[in-house]
């Protein structure tokens, strides 16, 4: 297997069970596997809600480390739709002429930076780097800023002696509750300042309510995306071809994207909590007990996707559930989407071929199932496209 491939390691408890359980500190979690069954549940609010404690429906859950609700994340509708309407259009300011030139030029800052080196280690010094940068646009924060989110490392809740580092997400904490602080003595154009001027249902946004979005904004779109740039640079380092098509094809730009996530499936899966005894695959489901939407899963079902586990840049029926499903599905999507459409125009032009040194790859571990998502660190030189 080439060390750009991601195994399914769902496959076998798909077909034969449509689910499978593990076990979350003592809370234990029913998979769902397919695609169909997981945008069922994903659909289903009143029976699988978002909004139980905060932290829950994450897996693995982080009710012992944070108290903040994320929003619009951990609320349910009818609430939730005040708030994803009060936040949707800042998220897709990313379909903006202006912002498209501003990412393209960091981008491209940034693959002209790596050409110029004998070696780069990519999730370090690339795909953090391009994420944190990318970021303030989102924010519309200042570009310097990004120094200090870099200093992070890959993720805010983890480290590398534990998956749930209650320190280490103070740090982000305690930095959010500052930058409010600083927006309301200071009002600017950026995203905290919009969320503490905004009104829901007719009353202002309290503090907690902020914190809430912005530690889903830093939170949710971190190691996802950095995983989803290594994992790219790996198999265009080991599929030349594809580099080569994505030249001679750039109207593919598009449909690549859209099957680099699928194939990758940054997030395995999301929690939910039943509101009530009920089934799933015929599997009882009791209520207060857990599910989780095994994205990585669905997006491998063979019933739906023809030759599931090959990437196929210019595959035509593509319902994958990578940005999740329903109501619920990735406030930032069209980001992560621009991030890596500009990223694939960018190695297109200016890469000739990438070679893989040495790396280590981040394996995570839900019991019977090991699942590759991306690597801990991979060293590779880019050479440039001299035609």
């Amino acid at each position: 297997m080439k060390k750009s491939a991601i195994s399914d390691p769902f496959e076998k408890a798909r077909l034969e069970q449509g689910v499978s359980e593990i076990d979350d500190q003592k809370d234990p979690v029913k998979m769902v596997l397919g695609l169909k069954d997981v945008r069922k549940c994903a659909h289903n609010w009143k029976t699988y809600q978002s909004g139980a404690a905060p932290g829950r429906i994450v897996v693995p859950s982080e009710v012992h480390i944070r108290d903040t609700r994320q929003i619009p994340f951990e609320v349910d509708p009818p609430e939730h739709k005040s708030y994803r309407d009060l936040v949707e259009p800042w998220f897709k300011r990313p379909l903006q002429d202006e912002y498209k030139i501003l990412l393209k030029q960091q981008i491209d800052a940034l693959v002209d930076d790596v050409l110029a080196r004998p070696s780069v280690e990519v999730v370090e010094e690339f795909a953090l780097t391009l994420q944190s940068r990318a970021l303030t646009l989102l924010l519309n924060t200042p570009y310097e800023e990004s120094d200090v989110w870099i200093d992070w490392g890959t993720h805010v809740f983890r480290s590398e002696d534990s998956d749930l580092d209650a320190d280490k997400a103070n740090i982000l904490y305690d930095y959010i509750d500052q930058q409010i602080d600083n927006a309301i003595a200071s009002p600017t154009d950026d995203l905290y300042s919009m969320l503490l001027s905004s009104e829901v249902n007719g009353k202002k946004l309290t503090k907690e309510e902020v914190k809430g979005v912005m530690i889903l904004t830093f939170a949710g779109g971190r190691d996802t995306v950095i995983n989803a740039v290594t994992n790219t640079i790996a198999y265009l380092a080991e599929h030349p071809e594809a580099l080569r098509h994505l030249q001679d094809n750039p109207d593919m730009t598009g449909k690549a994207v859209e099957e680099l996530v699928r194939y990758f499936s940054p997030l395995t899966h999301m929690g939910r909590v039943a509101t009530e005894d009920t089934q799933v695959c015929e599997h009882a489901v009791k209520a207060d007990s857990r599910i989780s939407l095994c994205w990585a899963s669905a997006n491998r079902d063979e019933r739906v996707f023809e030759k599931p586990n090959e990437i196929m840049l210019d595959r035509k029926v593509n319902p994958h559930v990578a940005f999740g499903f329903s109501h619920h599905n990735c406030l930032g999507a069209t980001h992560a989407r621009q991030i890596l459409s500009t990223l694939l125009v960018s190695l297109a032009s200016k890469v000739g071929s990438i070679d893989i040194h040495q790396y280590h790859e981040k394996i995570e571990d839900w019991q019977q199932f090991q699942r590759k998502v991306g690597y801990d660190s991979i060293h590779v030189t880019f050479h440039a496209n001299n035609k």
